[in-house]
């Protein structure tokens, strides 16, 4: 999609500020720290990384969902169609056929509901999209309007955790590596395609990164791309990942596994609401035009 992809900017954006970012809400006695979302760039991703047991988990900050969440804010909304409650997101659904093609990743999400002190996020929806190989967005970009991959809802475990099959991102111009995800109280909330009650992204590790970008030849553009752009310079993640960075684990010849620990704050708490503006803004409508509904 090239230089069409500066769609995180806008109003939203502008209104976040550091104190907001950087204000972590800890829960249980002695926190220790952060748990399982990463503390710093350029993570070891040929091992599993070791972190320290801790009651405490930072909350996941609200975020910009873009201009193709496909979840009814801007056009089309894939969470009302039937088929989008599954694991593998590879694939396109419910009448659209298609694959998307580059390293196979797992990803798993572990959700803390920090209104219940960091208990496990149990029977919580979560919401998972992000681009393809080619740095494009299914039911929006060019030529996959008529594609839904690497979209899907799985509810969390008796752990707290959905886990997805899909492929490893690119890294497409002006944004560094991510996934986007909603957080939602109730699968039944969540299909009916709104009131999420976190709205968060992901951020990739750069090593990590860098192997599948390597490893692929589909992946090209990616190359250049990421190394115009680094975690300080991202209009997300710039003021602050601590909360936001996966770990990574696996191959680009077998399967990356990306895992992050997600603290749910509540709905109120999250300072930075969704909304549409103008143009590529968060939420706002994407370059070229609203999309047709679907």
């Amino acid at each position: 999609m090239g230089e069409r992809h500066e769609h995180d900017l806008g109003l939203a954006h502008d209104l976040r500020t550091m104190t907001r970012r950087r204000a972590l809400f800890f829960f249980g006695a002695g926190a220790a720290g952060l748990a399982a979302a990463g503390c710093a760039s350029g993570s070891d991703t040929s091992t599993t990384p070791t972190t320290t047991a801790s009651t405490s988990v930072a909350a996941a900050p609200q975020e910009t969902a873009g201009p193709y969440p496909g979840d009814g804010s801007n056009g089309p909304n894939v969470l009302v169609r039937s088929g989008v409650v599954r694991s593998d997101i590879t694939t396109s659904f419910g009448g659209f056929t298609g694959t998307a093609e580059g390293v196979p990743m797992t990803l798993r999400i572990t959700l803390k509901d920090l209104a219940k002190s960091g208990a496990a996020g149990t029977g919580m929806a979560v919401y998972v999209w992000h681009c393809d190989r080619d740095g494009e967005y299914s039911l929006y970009g060019k030529n996959i309007t008529e594609q839904n991959y690497l979209r899907g809802v799985q509810v969390a475990d008796a752990d707290g955790t959905v886990t997805f099959t899909s492929i490893f991102p690119a890294c497409y111009s002006g944004r560094w590596p991510h996934i986007h995800f909603e957080v939602y109280d109730s699968l039944e909330v969540a299909v009916a395609g709104e009131n999420a009650r976190l709205t968060s992204q992901i951020a990739l590790p750069q090593d990590a990164s860098e192997q599948v970008f390597a490893a692929d030849s589909g992946y090209a553009r990616s190359v250049s791309n990421l190394s115009r752009v680094s975690l300080d310079s991202d209009n997300v993640f710039g003021d602050g990942w601590d909360a936001e960075l996966a770990t990574v684990t696996g191959s680009p010849n077998d399967r990356m596994t990306v895992a992050i620990t997600v603290g749910v704050a509540e709905k109120s708490q999250n300072t930075q609401s969704r909304q549409a503006a103008p143009g590529g803004g968060p939420g706002g409508m994407p370059p070229g035009g609203r999309p047709p509904g679907r």
